[in-house]
């Protein structure tokens, strides 16, 4: 079993820092896809853990973080209020606009015959 650590010390957001393809390349080049398991290598956010690792933790599942968020160690590292208070706006802005336009969508269908 090998679990990834995508989300510590990540930052993205819809408008200035969507989230890309080339964001998860580490994880797609260390899973292997269609290759042997134990072809995998570890890297800083990729690694193994046996099952017994994993039923010894105090709750077994695989939300396992080793990786240290810098957020959480350094108070000045975090954004300043104002910049996450504009990030949420935008990001609900747009979000917004993706519903408006499925709804938009929908609405034109034709109506259901039955």
């Amino acid at each position: 079993m090998n679990p990834g650590d995508f989300r510590t010390n990540q930052h993205f957001t819809l408008k200035q820092n969507p989230l890309r393809r080339e964001h998860l390349q580490d994880f797609v080049d260390c899973y292997l896809p269609g290759k042997d398991r134990s072809e995998r290598v570890e890297t800083e956010r990729f690694r193994a853990f046996t099952h017994d690792e994993l039923v010894a933790r105090d709750k077994v599942n695989r939300d396992i973080t080793w990786l240290k968020d810098a957020s959480l160690e350094d108070a000045d590292a975090l954004l300043p209020p104002e910049v996450i208070a504009q990030e949420i706006v935008e990001d609900l802005e747009a979000a917004l606009r993706e519903f408006a336009a499925i709804a938009g969508a929908l609405g034109r269908r034709s109506p259901d015959p039955s």
